[in-house]
């Protein structure tokens, strides 16, 4: 029964890929976003709710990864991975000929470059605080004398560097580095993806997790400006990757689905 059941869901799993890929694009728009004749993908390695590790031949596996091979089949390109230690790398390469498309979340400031289509998935960020802070909601900690520690160029330190009123955000290369520093200066707050947060509790001794949010990073497709009916149909290619569940399916295959949310 359990291989049956198995099989079952590899035969939907399968019908919702065929649905996302559907309408095949023209020879035209698959070279415009794919210039090179492969699918160029930036993908930031250090997200393991995006990118949960590699295959034996070291191709990069995960949600992320996955939505990108399925665009490029759609397209009828092969994908090759381009691996990044960081956002703000990629972000940095925007402007060369290094990538076509990065599974990296939308920002305002990453945008000089490359249109975002709408997100396919989004991660909450929140905060932990020393278990002797008074503080039980996020915007309880916007305040005048609150020091914040977030690792530099993350989505969320980006939205908390246009946001706050009164606290002080100190933006530290590293999210081992920001715990040090957090611990080391005796801070009130530590920002982050709360998936991440638990996951690292064991490093941040004596903190708890507010249990709501200050935002929501929301992780898309950027697509290099100057491609319109590429972009249409990458976006067009969300949509329906949503809306057949392919999304859903993708997240659950990679043990994501309670970390992860479909906006």
């Amino acid at each position: 029964m359990e291989r049956i059941a198995v099989l079952a869901r590899q035969v939907v799993f399968a019908e919702r890929a065929a649905s996302a890929q559907a309408t095949p694009c023209s020879a035209d728009v698959a070279k415009e976003i794919a210039p090179t004749g492969k699918l160029r993908v930036a993908l930031n390695m250090r997200n393991e709710m995006l990118v949960s590790g590699k295959s034996a031949d070291g191709t990069p596996e995960g949600l992320a990864p996955s939505v990108a091979a399925a665009f490029a089949e759609k397209i009828g390109v092969p994908v090759e991975f381009v691996p990044y230690s960081s956002v703000p790398d990629i972000s940095k390469d925007a402007e060369a000929d290094k990538w076509d498309v990065a599974m990296i979340g939308a920002d305002p400031s990453r945008a000089e470059h490359v249109d975002f289509t709408a997100p396919y998935c989004q991660i909450e960020a929140t905060f932990a605080v020393p278990t002797t802070s008074g503080a039980q909601k996020c915007e309880q900690i916007d305040k005048a004398g609150v020091k914040i520690a977030s690792c530099k160029g993350a989505n969320y330190t980006l939205w908390l560097e246009r946001n706050l009123k009164q606290a002080t955000l100190e933006a530290i290369e590293g999210h081992d580095e920001t715990y040090e520093y957090f611990t080391e200066n005796a801070m009130q707050a530590i920002a982050g993806l709360r998936p991440k947060l638990k996951k690292d509790n064991a490093k941040r001794p004596g903190t708890r997790i507010l249990k709501d949010k200050f935002m929501a990073v929301e992780q898309a497709v950027g697509l290099k400006k100057g491609r319109p009916e590429g972009f249409k149909a990458l976006s067009d290619f969300i949509t329906e990757a949503k809306k057949s569940g392919l999304i859903k399916d993708l997240m659950k295959k990679f043990k994501v689905d309670k970390d992860l949310a479909i906006p």
